[in-house]
């Protein structure tokens, strides 16, 4: 199946074709007809599936230029915001149609002089509202709203924020009556009928209750999202608590890596394990995460995909989403406390068929995350260790772990019958 067999309109094909795109992906060739329909979408796919062109490029084919907000994307992340941004301009090139770019930590003049024009709006949250209380952005015209990534969002706590952006929105349940049978607050609108599309990579109960508020009689799709990509080959690295920043320098060290991303739990990490690796190897190394400023983040991302750095040490708000696909390997400095961002992480490898590794540090204080992460993907995950390394024991380390032995108890003392 080709592109073109989706029913894409015609500048969208030309600009799939030239950007080296042959065939879809699975939620690519699942939800495009879907969209192209009008029908409401839940998408549960993994990182690395294609996710933004299965919402890009049907929505695109389905609007002409007006230099009005007809297409509204909402992601958690100024980073991702900019990334799908910019694949909506590649795939729009020959439309016409014009995009903004809305997010916070910047002036608003700019961002103010393209919502003048725009025919697409990609804007996290924040932001967003804050153009609507300053009169800069008007959602009459909205026709397609896409809520990408709600499950960060739900981990960052922007759903009544994003709750609020909803009910801006053309309300679709009112349009769809006649005039006459409205309620009487919207009787005087002529507005266009609104498709809401939703992706997430996991779906917790919060984020199902919350689709159900946004979306009218939804198709699901569901794209493996518990499995590890079959072009990464992954593994646990167990050692002691106190040598897990050595394990991770001689990992480095020892490796014959192209371009790595480690991923810390906190901002503070990061930063403390960007200085070790700066002192203890020969790499470039540079943090990501949301202390840092926006245009230092955007110089960090933009020198690690160039080659600058070899290295880039992030918390998950780079996770997700970001499309760096040199990536070689990965390295989980701890295990995620969150089983799924286990598979977001490492799937910043092995992308474009390519094949990746990742090595996740374990340590004893870490077994019930480990234990998580296997029965969220199905499957057990090999132990390794490192050749040479000088490990200091640790029971995490026996092939075999001793079985605990049971005292046997003495036996009862006989009870003496009545004589």
């Amino acid at each position: 199946m080709s592109f073109k067999d989706l029913g894409l309109s015609e500048p969208i094909v030309q600009a799939v074709s030239e950007a080296g795109y042959e065939n879809p992906t699975p939620i690519q060739a699942q939800a495009i007809p879907l969209v192209l329909e009008g029908r409401d979408v839940v998408g549960a796919s993994q990182t690395g599936t294609g996710k933004t062109a299965a919402f890009a490029l049907p929505s695109l084919s389905k609007i002409t230029a007006l230099g009005k907000p007809q297409i509204l994307v909402l992601e958690p992340t100024r980073e991702l915001a900019h990334q799908v941004a910019e694949q909506f301009e590649t795939y729009g090139k020959h439309t016409g149609c014009k995009v903004a770019l809305l997010f916070g930590g910047v002036g608003y003049g700019a961002q103010t002089d393209q919502l003048k024009n725009a025919d697409v709006v990609v804007a996290t949250p924040g932001r967003l509202v804050d153009h609507f209380y300053r009169g800069t952005m008007r959602f009459a015209n909205v026709k397609i709203l896409i809520l990408d990534e709600v499950d960060r969002m739900l981990d960052m706590g922007f759903l009544p924020i994003v709750r609020k952006i909803v009910n801006l929105c053309p309300w679709k349940a009112e349009l769809n009556k006649p005039r006459e049978e409205r309620e009487e607050k919207f009787k005087w609108l002529d507005l266009p009928d609104r498709q809401t599309l939703f992706f997430s990579a996991t779906m917790p109960p919060a984020i199902q209750g919350f689709a159900d508020f946004c979306l009218d009689n939804p198709a699901q799709i569901e794209i493996a999202r518990r499995e590890v990509a079959s072009t990464i080959q992954h593994a646990f690295y167990p050692v002691s608590m106190d040598q897990r920043d050595d394990l991770l320098v001689e990992l480095i060290n020892r490796t014959d890596t192209q371009s790595v991303m480690v991923f810390t739990r906190t901002r503070k990490e990061a930063d403390s394990v960007c200085l070790l690796l700066n002192d203890k190897t020969d790499a470039k190394v540079i943090a990501m995460h949301s202390d840092i400023g926006q245009k230092d983040r955007m110089k960090a991302l933009a020198g690690f995909k160039d080659g600058t750095y070899d290295i880039m040490v992030a918390t998950d708000v780079a996770a997700r989403g970001i499309d760096i696909s040199s990536v070689s390997h990965v390295i989980n400095y701890r295990v995620p406390e969150n089983s799924e961002d286990y598979v977001h992480r490492i799937g910043r490898t092995g992308r474009a068929e390519s094949e990746g590794d990742a090595f996740t540090i374990l340590t004893a204080d870490e077994l019930d995350f480990a234990d998580a992460v296997e029965n969220f993907i199905g499957k057990k995950i090999e132990r390794k260790k490192l050749e040479n390394f000088d490990y200091k024991y640790t029971a995490l380390l026996d092939e075999k772990p001793a079985k605990p032995v049971r005292k046997k108890r003495p036996p009862a003392p006989r009870r003496r019958g009545r004589r």
